[in-house]
C-alpha cells in the first residue's frame, strides 16, 4: 500500500504541480525482482548476493588446489636445494680447513674468524632444526628409527645390563619421547583442519541465510543496444568484426583518433559502475581501437600491420613539437578500469551522433564560436550528423538504438569556426554543442 499511495502522489504532482502529461498504461509497479528496470541507460535489477559474487566452482576449487599442491612442491624442491648447496659447502670448509692443517700444523691470521664460523654453522644448524620439526613425516620417521625394536627396551636384557646404561637409554627415550613423537604435532595438525573445516561451514550457512534473506542491486549495462549503437555507427560490420567509418577520410589523423578516443572514454566512465563492465570494454579496447586502425590504414592506403607498427595498439600520435601524445586509453588502461561509482553522468552519445569536417578554405579568419572566446585564429569545420548520412528517422525505434539521444536536423553541414583549443576540447568531450554560439555559424559553400 505504500508503494501505490507512493505512485499516486508522484503522479498527482506532475499532473497538478507541473501540468505534465502521465502515460496511465505505463504507469505501473514492477516487481524489482524477476524485472528489469531501465534507469540513465542502464538495468537495474534485485538480485541475491550470490550473483554479484559467485562462489568458485567446484573446478575452479580444484584449479586451486592443484595450484596450492603445486607451490607446496616448488618450495619442497627449493629447500632441498639449500640443502644440498649447503652440505656441499660444509664439506668443501672442512676439507679445505683439513688440508690447511696437514700442511701447515695450524692457522695463523691476524684476526679470528672463529665467531663468525660458529654463527654461520649456528644459523645453519637452527634452520635444519626449525625445519625438521616443521615436517610432519620427518619426526614420524625418527621417532619410529629411535623407539621402536631397540633391544634395551625388553626387561630380561635390561636386568643383565648396568643400572647407569639403562638409566642413560631412558632419559633419552623421554628427550625422545618429549621433543621427537609427532603426537602433539599430528593433534595441533588436526585440530587446525577441524577448525578450518568448522569455519568454511559457518561461511557456507551464513551465506546461505544471506542468499534467502538478503538483495541487492545489480546494475548492467544494455550491451545489446550498445552492440547495436556500434554496428549503426559503423564501427563494425553485420558479422560483428571491427571495419573504418566511410565519413572520417577528411580529417587529420589526430582528429580521427581524438573523435575514437572520446566515444571509448565517455562509454567507459559512464558504466564503469556497471555489473557487465568488462563486456564494454571489449567493446572499447576492441572494436573501437581496431576500426580506428583499419579507418587510418584505408587512409593513408597502408595495411592493418602497418598502421599498428606506426601508430602501436595504443594509437599514438607526434605533435608539431614531435612530442608524443595517446589520447586513445591504452590497453593497460582499459584492462586496469572498473568497479567504480558513477559521479558524472555525461551523456555517451554526443560525438558518437556527429563527426566535424575540417574545410580547405582562403576565406579571413572567423572568431571563435566557442561561448567567451575572441580567438581569430580558427579553423572552419562543418557538422556532419550521423542520422541524415545514414537516412534513419531517430524517432523510428527499430532503425535506431533505443534511448540513444540525436542531434537537430537544423544543425547538419552547419559550418562553424573554432580555435585549436576549443576544437580540441570539443573532440574529447570536454565541451558540447550547448557550449557553442549557434547563431555565430558561417555560410561557406
Amino acid at each position: 500500500m505504500l508503494t501505490m499511495d507512493m505512485r499516486n502522489q508522484v503522479m498527482k504532482f506532475l499532473e497538478g504541480k507541473l501540468e505534465l502529461k502521465v502515460n496511465g498504461s505505463k504507469t505501473a509497479i514492477h516487481s524489482a525482482t524477476p524485472e528489469k528496470i531501465d534507469f540513465l541507460g542502464m538495468e537495474l535489477q534485485a538480485v541475491p548476493p550470490t550473483v554479484l559474487c559467485p562462489p568458485m566452482s567446484e573446478k575452479a576449487i580444484r584449479a586451486r588446489k592443484k595450484y596450492l599442491r603445486q607451490k607446496e612442491v616448488k618450495a619442497i624442491e627449493l629447500r632441498n636445494a639449500r640443502e644440498t648447496n649447503r652440505k656441499k659447502l660444509g664439506l668443501k670448509i672442512l676439507a679445505h680447513v683439513f688440508n690447511k692443517l696437514k700442511q701447515s700444523g695450524g692457522f695463523k691470521f691476524d684476526f679470528h674468524i672463529e665467531n663468525q664460523v660458529r654463527e654461520i654453522f649456528t644459523t645453519w644448524a637452527d634452520e635444519v632444526v626449525k625445519e625438521f620439526l616443521g615436517s610432519l613425516e620427518e619426526q614420524s620417521n625418527w621417532y619410529r628409527m629411535l623407539s621402536a625394536g631397540d633391544f634395551l627396551s625388553l626387561r630380561h636384557i635390561r636386568n643383565q645390563l648396568p643400572r647407569e646404561l639403562v638409566d642413560s637409554y631412558d632419559r633419552f627415550q623421554e628427550q625422545v619421547d618429549k621433543y621427537i613423537k609427532p603426537v602433539k604435532a599430528r593433534k595441533a595438525l588436526e585440530e587446525a583442519e577441524r577448525r578450518i573445516e568448522a569455519e568454511e561451514e559457518q561461511k557456507y550457512a551464513e551465506r546461505t541465510v544471506e542468499e534467502l534473506t538478503r538483495l541487492c542491486k545489480k546494475v548492467d549495462a544494455p550491451i545489446e543496444l550498445v552492440r547495436k549503437a556500434v554496428n549503426m555507427a559503423g564501427f563494425t560490420n553485420n558479422m560483428g568484426r571491427p571495419r573504418p567509418i566511410k565519413l572520417l577520410i577528411a580529417p587529420e589523423d589526430t582528429d580521427i583518433i581524438k573523435w575514437y578516443a572520446v566515444v571509448g572514454r565517455r562509454w567507459l566512465d559512464f558504466f564503469c559502475c556497471c555489473h557487465n563492465f568488462k563486456m564494454i570494454k571489449i567493446v572499447v579496447s576492441h572494436h573501437l581501437r581496431f576500426s580506428c586502425l583499419l579507418k587510418l590504414a584505408e587512409k593513408h592506403e597502408s595495411t592493418k600491420l602497418e598502421a599498428i607498427r606506426h601508430y602501436t595498439k595504443d594509437l599514438k600520435v607526434s605533435d608539431f613539437n614531435g612530442i608524443e601524445e595517446m589520447h586513445f586509453p591504452t590497453e593497460r588502461e582499459v584492462k586496469m578500469m572498473g568497479d567504480e561509482n558513477l559521479s558524472d553522468p555525461k551523456p555517451v552519445d554526443g560525438t558518437l551522433s556527429l563527426a566535424l569536417i575540417r574545410l580547405a578554405s582562403d576565406e579571413s579568419s572567423y572568431s571563435c564560436v566557442a561561448h567567451f572566446c575572441d580567438r581569430k585564429d580558427t579553423i572552419v569545420y562543418r557538422v556532419r550528423l550521423m542520422q541524415n548520412r545514414l537516412n534513419v528517422n531517430p524517432l523510428d525505434e527499430k532503425k535506431w538504438v533505443p534511448g540513444m539521444g540525436a542531434i537537430q536536423e537544423s544543425l547538419n553541414m552547419k559550418c562553424l569556426p573554432l580555435c585549436p583549443d576549443h576544437i580540441h576540447d570539443l573532440y574529447m568531450g570536454a565541451i558540447s554543442l550547448q557550449d557553442i554560439d549557434c547563431t555565430s555559424f558561417v555560410d561557406v559553400d
